[in-house]
């Protein structure tokens, strides 16, 4: 059953447990879980990480590196969705056989750090439509808040690619992706798409949400006392749209 699509606003939720992994463990010696993507681990996409993750790097680089890695990140999404068989004639006149996505697709980018992936699925899906939502973590407890959500009126029809560049104790997304689904939109057709993510993050999303999907550039060791991303990158966000310090 679809419940009454609502706007949320100020609302708090319960504290999401985090378990520290061991931050020295190698990163090759972790297996994600089946429902994670994990971007082929290519020199030229272990070259654009290194530049984003360097304290030194300049703004403009940032940007247009990470920009690249959030292309790359769409476009994998986009081979997870299902297709359908469908037949074509080329310009010789000869039938090609050959297949064609099923079903609609939407963004939804989890304000603010993920609106630096909107331009980026829209490059690679034209006039395609993006919804927004607004979850705060206070700093001292983790606990995460929800203030806002807007999306398209027919999103419980569409497959959802769901934009954060990090995925860190999984709060976050895990009160996003309850929100989706609340609108009606089936767990199973939404995909997560994040630049760098960590063993926690991932574990706390799965386990709440076994049959989603997961796409992620690289996987980091895990969480500092902080609960920041280890060796991770900063505060992407701030990075991307210029306002760290």
């Amino acid at each position: 059953m679809v419940r009454t699509r609502r706007f949320y606003h100020g609302k708090v939720f319960r504290k999401i447990p985090v378990k520290l992994s061991n931050s020295k463990l190698a990163p090759d010696a972790y297996h994600p879980p089946s429902q994670v993507i994990l971007l082929p681990q290519t020199q030229q996409l272990k070259a654009l990480t290194t530049i984003i993750r360097d304290k030194n790097t300049q703004r403009a680089d940032f940007i247009f590196y990470s920009d690249r890695i959030i292309r790359i990140l769409v476009e994998e999404g986009l081979n997870h969705l299902p297709v359908v068989e469908k037949t074509v004639v080329t310009p010789t006149g000869k039938e090609f056989h050959g297949i064609d996505f099923q079903g609609r697709i939407c963004g939804v980018s989890i304000m603010r750090a993920g609106e630096s992936m909107e331009q980026g699925l829209r490059d690679v899906c034209r006039s395609v439509r993006i919804g927004k939502i607004l979850i705060q973590r206070d700093e001292e407890t983790a606990m995460p808040k929800l203030y806002y959500a807007k999306f398209p009126p027919d999103i419980a029809s569409r497959y959802c690619l769901l934009l954060d560049p990090m995925l860190a104790t999984g709060g976050s997304a895990i009160k996003a992706i309850e929100t989706l689904i609340d609108y009606g939109v089936a767990e199973e057709r939404i995909l997560f798409l994040n630049l760098i993510s960590c063993p926690e993050g991932i574990a706390a999303v799965v386990q709440k949400f076994p049959t989603m999907k997961i796409v992620t550039a690289e996987i980091d060791a895990g969480l500092d006392e902080k609960l920041y991303i280890n060796p991770g990158l900063g505060d992407f966000g701030c990075r991307y749209f210029g306002t760290d310090k």
